[in-house]
């Protein structure tokens, strides 16, 4: 028995053997592509600053107010007495509660900054609350200082994408801190200071808060080791990129 093969009947079967394996192909490469978009997403989230990078031997010490003001003006002579500008981040309904107070710690030359309305957990809430709370704060700040805050931390140093992209979207940019001196937990100016020396360097954001224990009578032992260890204090706003900059894995701010 024989069998006969037809040239044109053999070319057409590889043809079409040809098209459906193309095929086959093509969409098992589409079918892949939403895969690897998500990745994509998951690893592009957003950070705050944390720190920068810089070759100044610059750092800057923020203060958190939130609770009371009865140690403000303690604070405030310390940081006259060091000849010191620092970086106060605050919650709108204490400005509304101290607004005098808030009042001196501007004219005193120091930088007023968002802490967002009524300090909320604010890693909960939808971007539309998140822009209200930060706006909210913004526009006391403005009442005092005749321009809105251009910079936002949130309350317990929470955030996410969503809160990222509503204080962005606000002109605002996010700070978090590289050095927490945990004063609030009523630790010594020894103690804090014990926690900041062997993580200072150039770009360190230091985190304190006012209506502690401790905070406005070590003030000055921390400055002073501060500035001699040849660091110079800047305000946030003198010590981070506004623009042309990148933020790594870690939060540090770099220059691009």
């Amino acid at each position: 028995m024989f069998l006969v093969f037809n040239k044109d009947k053999i070319m057409a079967v590889v043809v079409a053997c040809s098209t459906v394996f193309v095929l086959f192909l093509m969409t098992s490469l589409f079918a892949k592509a939403p895969n690897t978009t998500v990745q994509t997403s998951t690893q592009s989230k957003q950070l705050p600053v944390y720190s920068v990078e810089t070759k100044e031997p610059n750092v800057s010490l923020t203060i958190n107010c939130a609770w009371n003001a009865d140690d403000i003006d303690k604070i405030l002579e310390a940081l006259e007495a060091q000849e010191t500008k620092v970086t106060f981040f605050m919650v709108g309904d204490w400005i509304e509660k101290n607004e005098e107070v808030a009042k001196k710690i501007h004219e005193a030359g120091h930088e007023l900054a968002n802490h967002s309305y009524n300090h909320p957990h604010v890693n909960n809430l939808s971007y539309d609350k998140n822009v209200e709370q930060i706006k909210k704060c913004s526009e006391l700040i403005q009442n005092i200082t005749g321009k809105p805050s251009t910079l936002y931390r949130g309350p317990y140093g929470e955030y996410n994408d969503t809160v990222i992209n509503a204080a962005k979207d606000t002109n605002h940019m996010t700070i978090q801190w590289s050095i927490d001196t945990l004063d609030y937990k009523a630790l010594t100016g020894e103690q804090m200071w014990e926690r900041i020396e062997p993580k200072l360097e150039n770009g360190s954001i230091i985190l304190m808060h006012n209506g502690t224990e401790n905070t406005a009578n070590s003030l000055e032992f921390i400055i002073t080791n501060i500035k001699n260890k040849g660091y110079n204090i800047v305000p946030v706003s003198e010590l981070i990129y506004k623009e042309n900059y990148t933020i790594d894995n870690n939060g540090m701010q770099h220059k691009q």
